[in-house]
């Protein structure tokens, strides 16, 4: 791909991101956690240390992220923001000790987070769609 074909697939990829709502980004960033989580469980069995610890190093820049952007005018955020701390406790001891077990423990957790939170987003399009319908 020529520079030109990569400033417009960066462009169009940009305009994507943008045109998303919020609950569709907090998706995609659980999808991304989730992805990095699972890639560093499968650097760690193959004994890839150097993957390993990147995928663990982006999956804590992505929870730090998340914690970062939450509002704290709603009570939820709080619980979140308390499981965020969870998080990154965990995945600072799973790089320093390897810790497999602990690792799946973060991925199960952050994969029931994220259908949670699909499920959210889902049931307000829903409800959004039936609101826009009745007033028609």
């Amino acid at each position: 791909m020529d520079i030109k074909g990569y400033q417009g697939y960066q462009g169009y990829k940009e305009q994507g991101i943008n045109d998303m709502s919020p609950g569709e980004l907090l998706l995609l960033l659980y999808d991304e956690l989730v992805k990095r989580l699972l890639r560093a469980e499968l650097a760690l069995g193959k004994e890839d240390y150097i993957l390993f610890e990147a995928s663990v190093d982006r999956s804590l820049d992505i929870v730090r992220y998340l914690d970062d952007t939450l509002d704290m005018q709603y009570p939820i955020s709080r619980n979140l923001n308390r499981l965020y701390d969870y998080f990154s406790y965990e995945l600072n001891r799973v790089k320093a000790g390897r810790n497999k077990t602990e690792l799946e423990r973060v991925k199960t957790m952050a994969c029931e987070l994220r259908d949670t939170f699909r499920e959210a987003e889902k049931n307000s399009g829903c409800a959004a769609a039936e609101s826009a319908g009745g007033q028609a």
